[in-house]
């Protein structure tokens, strides 16, 4: 039997411990960090921090791990992968190096130019005078990114001059040489794709829309995510396709750079009138749209992950069924001073019906600790029966927990 370690703490890694608790071969798995909580998924934590790579290490040589599986950017962009290949423990995920499509938006944005592959227009500036002038001549509206890791929040859209105005005296106050790309506004639907890689021997999973937007109908700050769904009835059999192709063409190009390598792809798109355009890369799995993404696989998921790690090219089986997750928060979220609320939900909830987060455990009962506190995740025949089902799920939750209600609005019309 194997043992699995999963590295990360929120509602995505506790998708992918279950997933791989899940396999007949796994014995064992545990999440570092992990939370409390997830002792109800029969995964176990372990409080070693994802930065705490040589104590990482370590636990893995002295737990005999078979496979280290990492969710969140930050110990990718720091290099976890390179270290654990150093010494020689299996580990899926991309390098430092193959990082920097995610880590650097001027990276990615000369990586798609390069390889011919559509995406806005766009210019990249060191100074709020150089922002001012290039937003101007760019027009509004306009898309401003702060360069590096923003934690699914670092996207500002400027609809017009005051909010251009504030937009890049928030970017620069403090840092006056940051650099920051500035983008074309583009209009359509937005969709992920995402794929399991080596090489060119790819898995690629169906399409998942996220709602990042506090609010319902999107308005509101930009969030980590409220709430994803999947499959996508919206999009056509060519849109899909199209986006699948530009998982293709992106591995071609990594492999042209030299930047071949293994882990997770995600293509952030957009669907204009032009076809799908690239608005970013992440190099690992999104959350919550993992959520929603994992149960479909019916392959063992760690037969998958170590096929691709062995070379082999795995053939995906999927269940057919629409899944739609609700993210519960702290009322006050994404604010910085998140009070302290009481988690309480169903006990005869089935296992994997709600992900747990930022919970933890005291001697009342569950208590939130972050701002995103678990997922709710629902299956169907049908997406919108799915949303239902989540959306009644949610209602029956206790307390003060607040979350989106309009998870789906773009794929299912009341």
């Amino acid at each position: 039997m194997k043992n699995v370690l999963v590295i990360g703490g929120g509602a995505r890694e506790s998708a992918l411990a279950l997933k791989f608790h899940q396999s007949p071969q796994v014995d064992h798995v545990y999440v570092a960090p992990g939370n409390p909580a997830m002792t109800i998924l029969g995964v176990e934590p372990v409080g070693i921090k994802e930065d705490q790579v040589p104590e990482l290490i370590k636990f893995s040589q002295d737990h005999q791990i078979n496979l280290t599986f990492v969710g969140p950017e930050v110990p990718l962009a720091a290099g976890i992968v390179d270290a654990f290949q150093e010494a020689h423990l299996p580990i899926f995920g991309v390098t430092k190096k193959l990082a920097q499509l995610e880590s650097s938006k001027t990276f990615a944005k000369n990586f798609m130019h390069r390889h011919h592959l559509p995406t806005a227009a766009s210019k990249t500036v060191h100074s709020e005078l150089e922002a001012h002038a290039e937003a101007t001549l760019m027009g509004l509206p306009v898309v401003l990114k702060k360069d590096g890791l923003a934690a699914g929040k670092g996207v500002i859209i400027a609809q017009d001059a005051a909010a251009l105005d504030d937009a890049i005296d928030r970017l620069y106050e403090g840092h006056p040489d940051a650099t920051v790309l500035l983008e074309q506004y583009l209009d359509g639907e937005e969709a992920s794709v995402m794929a399991l890689f080596n090489g060119q021997n790819r898995v690629i999973l169906p399409l998942s829309q996220d709602h990042k937007r506090r609010f319902a109908a999107d308005r509101g700050p930009n969030t980590g995510g409220m709430g994803a769904i999947s499959p996508l009835p919206q999009f056509t059999t060519d849109q899909v396709q199209a986006a699948q192709a530009l998982v293709d063409a992106t591995l071609a190009g990594m492999q042209e750079d030299g930047l071949d390598g293994q882990g997770v792809m995600y293509i952030g798109l957009i669907f204009t009138a032009d076809g799908p355009k690239i608005l970013e890369y992440n190099m690992r799995f999104g959350d919550p749209e993992t959520q929603v993404l994992l149960p479909q696989i019916e392959n063992d998921f760690y037969q998958l992950v170590t096929d691709l790690l062995n070379g082999q090219q795995p053939d995906l089986k999927l269940n057919g069924q629409a899944y739609a997750c609700f993210v519960a928060v702290n009322p006050d979220y994404p604010g910085s001073e998140l009070k302290q609320v009481p988690v309480i939900v169903p006990k005869d909830w089935p296992i994997g019906t709600w992900l747990p987060a930022g919970v933890n455990q005291t001697e009342n009962g569950w208590v939130s600790s972050s701002g995103r506190i678990f997922s709710v995740v629902e299956a169907a025949s049908t997406l919108s029966e799915a949303v239902m089902k989540a959306k009644k799920a949610m209602e029956s939750i206790q307390g003060v927990l607040d979350y989106r209600t309009d998870i789906g609005f773009h794929a299912v019309k009341s």
